[in-house]
């Protein structure tokens, strides 16, 4: 596929104009206007106009990718939020990944995409309707029985007469739908499970039409290719600050874009609250701090704001919700194990509450339905998940997908604790095959990327030592780049740990602030 260059980059004829004028609501400053305007410009020639509001018919042509980067608090989120609106405005149809009408192909179609289900949450609770690139990729297949309900929710036909569901069931997938336009939530509303309505999954054959893609900086290669397949135009927002994908050699995506396909947002804005874990953020872009400078930047901070802390010893109870973030893998294991003695774990089994993460599935080829489906409900590969107890049958585990809309699922699963010094990880869960978790009490910084917490834990003496390898990754010193990810995961709360300690407990663990949604579509491995 050919990519063309933007026409407006660098242009200061292109620049200022077009956004101010879309609507009196929007205040941009100077550089998130030369950005809308060079994705309007770019989007105009497909026939998606945003300052006039409307759209044509889509039509072939070239391939067209675009980059919109900037540092943490730069307002990538709100200018991707901002174009999102103003694509619905023009006629847009945003694409859910749960279900897309037939009649309606033939409109302009937005999908907003992040890597991981925690990423997709972080949007959803700024207000834009984002879902992963997996449920994109993988589109659900509906019974054709129950696909009339869906196509009567989207006014594309009469209320269907289905064996079993009554006027009231109707009704309350009728009422469901108007206030969450969603196919499954509306058919669980009418008393029916997934395994009812969704027979499977296919990976998608027909384009799509204009993808926005947070946190690229997350993609690697193969990702890219796909998206590329499937969006004549793709528009990739992500922060060069960050860490590059492992086994990429320290490049992004958009690294390898021409410089006319770029926009960099240079202005950081400040949050009404005048952010300090922003500003420790940005101080690391000085080349003359160096690791101890920048400790004492953090130790003058905590004395003069909460929100900032300084402390002796990580804190057991908050690793279970918020991992303590960590460079190097042996410092992981040591504290998982920690966290799992304090917590009084016993060795052949997890206790409700104990945080997992997804490190892949193990299926033969021969499964590949089973791993289309595992993915589509959210178990991917960095899935952050909280073990609720065990499964109705042996190696199944029930599941609460951090950041999903349809948290709860139960799989076969393969959990995996690693212990210090020693080769083979401890497996007190092993389905012959499944999902495969690692415990999740700390992980590396690297699979931080894409999440946030309130409150986040940075384990400083890794940062020091990887300070003292004298590493650089893309002409910067690593540990620059490790303190930069991990401070930015921080939403409220930034806790600096200085030592190797690990804090005892004060509550057991447990699950019950793990609020358990009404399900959109109530799938269950162990139902198949």
């Amino acid at each position: 596929m050919t990519q063309n260059p933007l026409p407006f980059a660098g242009n200061p004829a292109y620049t200022r104009g077009m956004a101010s004028d879309l609507s009196p609501s929007l205040h941009l400053s100077d550089d998130q206007a030369t950005a809308f305007d060079a994705v309007s410009s770019l989007l105009d020639r497909t026939g998606i106009h945003l300052t006039q509001g409307f759209c044509t018919p889509a039509k072939d042509h070239p391939s067209q990718v675009a980059a919109i980067m900037g540092k943490a608090g730069s307002g990538k989120t709100m200018l991707l939020a901002q174009l999102t609106e103003a694509m619905e405005q023009a006629g847009c149809e945003l694409v859910s990944g749960d279900y897309e009408p037939k009649t309606r192909r033939s409109k302009r179609r937005l999908a907003v995409l992040a890597p991981t289900n925690k990423a997709a949450s972080v949007l959803r609770n700024r207000g834009v309707p984002a879902t992963t690139i997996h449920r994109i990729l993988y589109t659900p297949v509906y019974d054709p029985e129950y696909e009339k309900i869906a196509e009567w929710l989207n006014n594309n036909g009469d209320q269907p007469q289905i064996d079993g569901l009554g006027e009231a069931a109707l009704e309350r997938a009728a009422n469901f739908y108007a206030t969450q336009k969603s196919i499954p939530g509306a058919l669980a509303a009418a008393g029916l499970r997934g395994s009812d309505f969704i027979i499977g999954w296919k990976r998608r054959e027909d384009p799509l039409d204009v993808g926005f893609i947070d946190e690229s900086s997350m993609l690697d290669a193969r990702q890219f290719d796909d998206l590329r397949e499937i969006f004549p135009t793709l528009i990739l927002f992500g922060d060069p600050a960050q860490l590059a994908p492992v086994g990429q050699s320290g490049a992004m995506v958009f690294d390898g874009l021409e410089e006319a396909q770029k926009t960099m947002l240079t202005r950081i804005h400040r949050q009404s609250d005048d952010s300090p874990i922003l500003d420790l953020a940005h101080a690391l872009a000085d080349p003359s701090i160096d690791f101890f400078a920048f400790e004492r930047m953090v130790q003058d901070a905590a004395a003069r704001d909460p929100r900032i802390i300084c402390a002796p010893r990580v804190d057991s109870d908050l690793m279970a919700r918020s991992p303590c973030l960590v460079w190097r893998n042996a410092t992981r294991i040591r504290l998982i194990n920690a966290f799992r003695r304090v917590h009084d774990a016993p060795e052949d089994s997890l206790l409700p509450g104990e945080p997992l993460i997804c490190d892949g599935l193990e299926l033969p080829l021969k499964h590949r339905k089973k791993r289309i489906d595992l993915e589509a409900r959210g178990l991917i590969k960095g899935a952050q998940t909280i073990y609720l107890g065990p499964g109705k049958r042996a190696g199944f585990s029930r599941l609460h997908i951090l950041g999903a809309e349809d948290p709860r699922v139960s799989a076969a699963s393969i959990v995996k604790i690693e212990k210090p010094d020693e080769d083979e990880p401890f497996i007190p869960y092993a389905a012959h095959m499944g999902a495969t978790f690692l415990h999740a009490a700390a992980v590396t910084i690297h699979k931080a990327q894409g999440s946030q917490w309130p409150d986040v834990q940075v384990f400083a003496p890794d940062l020091y030592a990887a300070a003292q390898s004298g590493r650089s990754e893309a002409g910067t010193p690593l540990w620059k780049r490790l303190a930069y990810v991990a401070i930015t995961r921080a939403q409220e709360r930034l806790i600096w740990v200085t030592q190797n300690r690990l804090s005892r407990p004060k509550q057991q663990l447990g699950i019950d602030d793990l609020a358990a949604p009404a399900p959109k579509f109530a799938l269950s491995a162990e139902e198949e």
